[in-house]
């Protein structure tokens, strides 16, 4: 019951003053509640249809009041009660559901909120280590099943303090006969433990059949094309008929365990009453009139002890996704990137000049022996272009990430202007960066809602001027709607060489100071890439410009080649003069190309 205290906390911390009053309201409805059912006593009794008598006990003197009116003016005074306390009690129910559900749908988006906080601010190593399905699983559907239990939770503490003024007011009415019912209320709770237990397990299974459920359909919609082309859709198929044939089994299988749990509950319940019946006539010697307002009272009450039964098990199969949300929760906070995310700030860095990395090692696991980069020491100059190169798997995209601070080395330091690259500072220089990735990314969106990312308030001039320099003007005009052409997921109405220049655009409209180009003229075709490359050649002296490159043509008017090798930097100089090194890597790799292209 870790996980539920500790979602009780974030609750009440939530809605602080709220909860306790909410609490006093249901203590009062509850109150509001007995006393009608108090007056039923004497309504009953000046009918005549039956004969009651309360002497020794605690209505009696209530009772002779009542009797001692005038029928019809008892009679007036007892359903003019009745019906106010009816309608109090009715109206602050109403208010009292209204402010748990607030409670409950506004702890629901704070959390949700909270959550995806801390997520966005969660480090690149974090993203790595994670399967995407997973933390989207986490985020929408256990978020939410979170929130069901804390309604559940909600509905427990209203049925708790219901029951409590219930008890007290039978206790007060007989001792002895309360007593007995407690304790086998007792044995009926002992008796649900179990059903508890299967309820959490069942938690838990939901929780990994509905990850694998995401984590497949992300996989499969991400890798369609593939499907299509290799006639994978049966195999899909398969799949997919298991998995949701699974999450039926579950589904019927928890509402077997719900209905055996309130079906052997009730039962119990019924044999319970017969007896309780039978033991407060022959053994407690109760009298007809104080045995029927305890009847009374426990058969309103059974309901609501049938509900505490089926609150607990909803919260126990919740507490799985509570755990889920905490995990994720606590490991974004050791994760954490900056301190806090804020609102955009507009300082930058000036990089006068330059990038440099004195010493750095890094690794992806604490525990390999060997490093993906190591030993690095290398300069890239302001305001000039250097070229990255290198086989695949030689570290070219790991020392960019390193650049972008989006992962740290473990010994080391990336110097920005001979000042080391740390939290303090990380803001500023990612808004110093434009990154184009060599797999462009685009959203769901229109071309200027796309390019307008970076800036709102860019306009329409500055958005054609940047899609000029990246030659995607000519085809956004030809679109149906132009820059108001809706692109699909991902942008995928647009080609692969249309996307890369889209991204290229949007990069320029936020005027970096370094702008980074992971093989991202890779898509584009021949002219368009004399195009980008002249483009590039007039940022010089402009911005500094860093450029992992495989094709190596690209990059012949870089002021600097740094060139990589198994994760460490075996070659650097000017493209010209590492060409001319028969014996270098460099050298190599411009042979290897140039017989391709022969």
């Amino acid at each position: 019951m870790k996980s539920l205290f500790y979602f009780y906390k974030q609750i009440q911390q939530y809605a602080g003053k709220t909860l306790y009053w909410n609490m006093a309201a249901m203590i009062f409805v509850g109150l509001l509640d007995g006393i009608g059912l108090l007056l039923l006593v004497p309504l009953l009794g000046m009918t005549g249809l039956v004969q009651l008598d309360f002497s020794g006990t605690p209505l009696d003197a209530a009772y002779r009041y009542f009797q001692a009116l005038p029928t019809t003016a008892g009679l007036a005074i007892i359903l003019s009660l009745f019906i106010v306390l009816s309608i109090s009690h009715q109206w602050i129910q109403r208010v009292v559901s209204i402010k748990n559900a607030a409670i409950q749908h506004g702890f629901l988006r704070h959390l949700r909120v909270q959550t995806y906080e801390l997520l966005l601010n969660a480090n690149w190593r974090y993203f790595l280590k994670n399967r995407k399905s997973d933390l989207i699983n986490i985020i929408t559907a256990e978020i939410a099943r979170a929130s069901a239990g804390t309604n559940a939770f909600l509905q427990l503490i209203t049925s708790f303090i219901f029951t409590i003024i219930q008890i007290l007011l039978a206790f007060w009415l007989s001792p002895s006969i309360t007593v007995f019912v407690l304790l086998c209320g007792m044995f009926l709770l002992l008796f649900s433990r179990k059903f508890l237990s299967k309820s959490l397990a069942l938690g838990n299974r939901t929780y990994e059949l509905g990850k694998d459920y995401l984590g497949g359909i992300t996989d499969q919609m991400n890798g369609i094309k593939d499907i299509k082309s290799n006639t994978l859709e049966a195999s899909r198929m398969d799949w997919y008929r298991d998995i949701t044939k699974q999450l039926h089994q579950e589904q019927v299988a928890y509402t077997k365990l719900k209905t055996a749990s309130q079906f052997n509950y009730k039962v119990a319940s019924t044999l319970f009453i017969a007896l309780f019946i039978f033991v407060s006539v022959q053994l407690f010697n109760s009298q007809g009139a104080q045995l029927m307002v305890i009847l009374i009272i426990f058969s309103r009450l059974w309901p609501r002890v049938t509900g505490i039964q089926s609150s607990l098990e909803h919260i126990a199969s919740a507490i799985p996704a509570f755990g889920h949300v905490i995990r994720l929760q606590q490991e974004t906070k050791q994760a954490a990137e900056l301190n806090k995310i804020e609102g955009k700030s507009k300082e930058r860095v000036a990089l006068t000049e330059g990038i440099e990395c004195q010493h750095v090692y890094f690794r992806y696991h604490e525990e390999s022996p060997s490093y993906a980069l190591e030993n690095i020491n290398v300069i890239f100059p302001s305001m000039k272009m250097t070229a990255v190169v290198g086989r695949s798997g030689a570290g070219k995209s790991t020392l960019i990430d390193l650049l972008m601070g989006l992962n740290q080395p473990q010994m080391g330091e990336v110097l920005i202007d001979g000042q080391p690259l740390t939290k303090s500072t990380l803001p500023a220089w990612r808004n110093s960066i434009s990154y184009v990735p060599q797999e462009p990314f685009l959203f769901n969106a229109s071309i200027r809602e796309n390019l307008q990312l970076v800036d709102e308030n860019t306009t329409e001039e500055q958005l054609w001027e940047a899609l000029s320099f990246a030659s995607a003007a000519d085809f956004v005009k030809q679109l149906p709607h132009g820059l108001d052409t809706k692109i699909g997921d991902r942008g995928v109405r647009l080609s692969g060489g249309e996307r890369q220049r889209v991204v290229l655009a949007r990069a320029i409209l936020r005027q970096p100071k370094v702008l980074i180009l992971d093989e991202a003229t890779s898509a584009l075709d021949t002219e368009n890439e004399v195009k980008i490359q002249e483009a590039l050649q007039r940022l010089t002296g402009k911005m500094t410009v860093i450029v992992i490159a495989h094709r190596l043509s690209t990059i012949r008017h870089a002021d600097q080649v740094v060139v990589l090798e198994k994760g460490q930097v075996i070659q650097r100089g000017e493209f010209e003069a590492l060409a001319k090194e028969k014996h270098g890597r460099f050298n190599h790799l411009l042979s290897k190309q140039a017989e391709l292209m022969s």
